[in-house]
C-alpha cells in the first residue's frame, strides 16, 4: 500500500520531537452486505475504508493521530500532529525498514469480492427459504451475507515492515415467530476467516431452520422462575459468559490500570481445577483468527487458565510496557481510526473429562441454557447479566419444558469457581466484541458446562 521509503520518512517525522517509539498502521478494507427480506433482495451495500493511523509514545505516555489522506503531504502532516502531542525535545533517527513475512494459515479458495452477486443471492435464498418454510408461525425472516476483505500494513521505528490480508465471511439469519398477539425471534450467525468456501462446511439451509426452530420453540415457552439454581450452559455461543465475565478482565487494557478482578493473581487459583481457558488466534479459518496482531506481532496460542491456575494475561505493546511483560500478540483494533489495545481472538474453555449426558443427569432441578444472548459486564468487579435466548427447565436429570425470559446474574470470579463439570463437545460461536479499540470479530466457545450455583433472573 505504501513504500518503505515513504514510511521511513513518516516515522522519522513522528519521532522528531523525542518520542521513544512510533508506529504506522495503514489499512484498505472492502466490505459487502447483501440482505433479503420478504423473499426479495432488499439491499446490497458496498463499503470502502482507507487510511492511516500513527502512534507515538514517550515512556508510558502515548499519542495517536489518523488520516484518510495517504499522500506524502497528508502522512507527514499526520505524523507531525502525533509528534507535537508528545513533544519532549528533538531527535534525528535513521530508520531502516526490513520486510517480515509471517505466513498465512488461512488460505482463501473463493474470494467473495470476485464472485457474482447472483451466487451470493442463492446462498441467502437457501437460508431464507428454509427458515420461512419451517413452520406456519414464522412471520418474517431476514437473511444477510457479509464479506470483508481487510488489508493492513504495519511499520515501526524498530524496523518492522509487514502486511496481512484478512478475508472473512458471515451469514446471519433472523426468524420471527408470531401467534398473532406476541412475537419471539431466533438467530443464527455462522462466520469464518474464509471466503465463500465456508459454505462447503456450513449449510445455509440448516442455519435458517435452526433460527426458525428457536423462534417457534420460544413462542410456546412459559416464563422462567427466578432464584439460585444449578445451571448447565451449552457449547458454542454459550462461551460468551467466559468471554464477557472473565475474558475482558484478563486483558491488559484493564489489568495494567489496576481495573480488573484478576490484578496480581498470576500463579493463583482463580477457577475450579476442571477449568482450562485458552485464547488462540492461530486456529486456521476461525472467525477471530489473525496471522499478526495490529502491532505486527505474530498471533499465538495463549493458555490463560490451566487447571484453574491463572497463567497469563492478554497483552499489547504499550500495556505490556506498563506491566513489564512481553506482548502476547493480542493488540487489535476495528480500523485505522482506533489506537490498538489488548483484545481477545478465539477464546474458549477447553474440553473436560465429564460426559455430557452425566452433566444433565446430575441436576435434580435447574436450568439448561441451550442458547445464550448478549449482556453486560463490569470488568473491574466482574459483575455480569446475560440473557438466555433459549432455555429449558431440568427436573430429576431430564431436560423438560422450554422457558423464556431467563437471565444469568453473577460475578466472573465466582462463576469460574462454581464451574464444577466440563463436558467434551467443544464448539465455538461467532460474534463482534466492542471495547476501547472498537468492534472486532471474535470467537467464543466451550463444551457443555455445569455451574453448581448461580442467580437466575426470571418471574
Amino acid at each position: 500500500m505504501l513504500s518503505r521509503e515513504l514510511l521511513s520518512i513518516v516515522l522519522q517525522k513522528a519521532v522528531s520531537t523525542g518520542a521513544d517509539f512510533a508506529e504506522v498502521f495503514a489499512e484498505h478494507t472492502k466490505s459487502n452486505v447483501m440482505t433479503m427480506i420478504d423473499g426479495k433482495i432488499d439491499s446490497i451495500t458496498d463499503n470502502y475504508l482507507s487510511g492511516v493511523g500513527i502512534r507515538v509514545y514517550k515512556d508510558l505516555k502515548s499519542a495517536y493521530a489518523s488520516t484518510s489522506d495517504i499522500s506524502r503531504e497528508g502522512l507527514l502532516r499526520c505524523a507531525e500532529n502525533a509528534a507535537q502531542a508528545i513533544a519532549s525535545g528533538s531527535a534525528n533517527r535513521d530508520i531502516v525498514l526490513t520486510e517480515r513475512l509471517f505466513g498465512d494459515v488461512h488460505p482463501v479458495k473463493i474470494v467473495p469480492g470476485t464472485v457474482k452477486n447472483a451466487v451470493k443471492a442463492d446462498i441467502i435464498r437457501s437460508a431464507y427459504a428454509a427458515a420461512k418454510d419451517y413452520h406456519e408461525e414464522i412471520a418474517q425472516v431476514q437473511a444477510s451475507l457479509l464479506d470483508i476483505d481487510h488489508n493492513i500494513l504495519i511499520a515501526n521505528t524498530e524496523g518492522l515492515y509487514t502486511q496481512d490480508r484478512q478475508i472473512r465471511t458471515r451469514l446471519t439469519v433472523n426468524a420471527v415467530a408470531s401467534s398473532g398477539t406476541e412475537n419471539q425471534s431466533g438467530t443464527q450467525g455462522p462466520g469464518r476467516r474464509m471466503g465463500l468456501e465456508m459454505f462447503d462446511e456450513i449449510d445455509p439451509a440448516n442455519a435458517g431452520r435452526e433460527a426458525a426452530r428457536q423462534a417457534v420453540t420460544m413462542l410456546h415457552a412459559g416464563y422462567c422462575p427466578a432464584g439460585k439454581m444449578t445451571v448447565a450452559i451449552e457449547n458454542g455461543f454459550g462461551g460468551v459468559i467466559f468471554h464477557e465475565a472473565c475474558g475482558h478482565s484478563l486483558e491488559a487494557t484493564s489489568v495494567a490500570m489496576g481495573k480488573s478482578q484478576f490484578v496480581d493473581k498470576l500463579g493463583q487459583q482463580i477457577a475450579n481445577p476442571k477449568v482450562t481457558a485458552i485464547d488462540d488466534g492461530t486456529i486456521p479459518g476461525a472467525w477471530g483468527s489473525i496471522n499478526i496482531d495490529d502491532e505486527g506481532h505474530p498471533s499465538q496460542r495463549n493458555v490463560l487458565i490451566e487447571n484453574g491456575i491463572l497463567k497469563t494475561y492478554l497483552i499489547d505493546r504499550l500495556n505490556g510496557k506498563r506491566m513489564g511483560m512481553a506482548s502476547t500478540g493480542s493488540a487489535r483494533r476495528q480500523s485505522y481510526l482506533y489506537e490498538p489495545t489488548s483484545r481477545m481472538t478465539n477464546t474458549f474453555i477447553a474440553n473436560g473429562s465429564d460426559d455430557n449426558e452425566e452433566i444433565i443427569r446430575s441436576m435434580d432441578y435447574g436450568l439448561y441454557c441451550k442458547q445464550m444472548g448478549g449482556g453486560s459486564v463490569n470488568p473491574v468487579t466482574g459483575e455480569f447479566n446475560f440473557a438466555v435466548t433459549e432455555g429449558y427447565l431440568v427436573r430429576k436429570g431430564e431436560i423438560c419444558e422450554p422457558v423464556r425470559g431467563a437471565s444469568l446474574i453473577g460475578k466472573g470470579s465466582e462463576i469460574l469457581m462454581n464451574i464444577d463439570m466440563v463436558g467434551k463437545n467443544l464448539d465455538c460461536g461467532q460474534g463482534m466484541c466492542g471495547s476501547l479499540s472498537g468492534s472486532i470479530p471474535t470467537n467464543v466457545g466451550q463444551p457443555l458446562i455445569r455451574v453448581s450455583s448461580i442467580t437466575v433472573g426470571g418471574r
